[in-house]
């Protein structure tokens, strides 16, 4: 059975974030309970129990894995049930979890050329013994079996597909801020499947904008994880906690004509889950207006140690 837990649900900075006085942080600050308190975004999949990989290593990974049993050590003084890493970019909130992983401890890292460039690049990441952990590049469009360290088969199946977006923002140069909308293997989303059952499921925590060939993807799926960062294009601007807008950052905004709710709705998807969701964002609060709306949409919002079976 394939198994998908979630270890955390929210955009970079997490819920609430660490420097933010604002009125959503601080009712999250204090125990709201329709304020729930959010780490940053990643997911923990298996079909065994026994092998488990994670869709992107955020910096919260460590306290994300002492909160999840299921991937705690279970065998002789060091141990790990976490077989592996696929990365969707090269955010800070994507791989700066890497390295909590340093203790020598054997697993594999799935990514495009682009993003194990990036990781090669810096030198910090050399913490990750190459002995011990192995480094494994997927051509988008291609399937790929996850294995383990010894190079045994679990029963996954990963692909790795483009999507609009843009590369990380401490990689940019002046002429490559507005190319919000390029599909390029700095951002991708994931298909995994359990080959078995054939039981799938779509992870997109960044995507610029629904095109035609990612909604024929989409179509008619089981289980669809996708981008919440912002309600509003502009709502980081008029709430006085930044300078981006959404599109800039190379996010769709859920609410608005061309945003996420309208987008899906002819789709037919099943089961459709927010995830890397913004501190600004209204919907993390369970009382708000926007949250009505895209509980009304047939949409979830997505929480720390949501647990889903496709």
């Amino acid at each position: 059975m394939l198994r998908t837990i979630v270890l955390g649900s929210a955009a970079g900075g997490g819920f609430p974030q660490w420097n933010s006085n604002a009125s959503a942080c601080r009712r999250a600050r204090n125990s709201d309970p329709l304020a729930k308190q959010r780490t940053q975004a990643s997911l923990a999949v298996s079909t065994d129990d026994r092998h488990w990989y994670v869709l992107n290593a955020s910096p919260d990974l460590r306290a994300q894995i002492e909160a999840t049993p299921v991937l705690w050590p279970r065998e002789g003084l060091r141990s790990s049930p976490v077989s592996g890493i696929v990365l969707t970019g090269g955010d800070v909130d994507a791989i700066a979890g890497l390295l909590h992983l340093r203790e020598r401890q054997p697993f594999v890292i799935y990514a495009t050329s682009c993003v194990h460039n990036i990781l090669a690049a810096n030198p910090i990441f050399a913490v990750l013994a190459p002995d011990c952990v192995k480094r494994e590049s997927v051509s988008v469009g291609s399937k790929v079996e996850l294995r383990d360290a010894r190079g045994e088969g679990t029963g996954l199946t990963v692909e790795l597909f483009p999507v609009p977006g843009k590369m990380p923002l401490y990689l940019e140069s002046v002429d490559q801020e507005t190319r919000t909308h390029t599909e390029t293997e700095y951002t991708v989303g994931v298909e995994v499947v359990e080959r078995a059952s054939g039981a799938h499921f779509f992870f997109i925590p960044g995507c610029a904008v629904m095109t035609r060939s990612l909604a024929e993807r989409l179509r008619g799926a089981p289980l669809v994880f996708f981008d919440g960062t912002l309600w509003t294009d502009d709502e980081m601007i008029r709430s006085g906690l930044g300078s981006k807008t959404g599109k800039r950052m190379g996010h769709m905004s859920i609410g608005g004509e061309s945003g996420v709710i309208a987008a899906f709705r002819e789709l037919g998807v099943e089961r459709k889950i927010l995830i890397h969701i913004n501190n600004s964002n209204p919907v993390l609060l369970e009382d708000s207006p926007e949250r009505a709306i895209a509980t009304a949409e047939g949409w979830e919002v997505a929480y720390d140690g949501m647990e889903v079976v496709p």
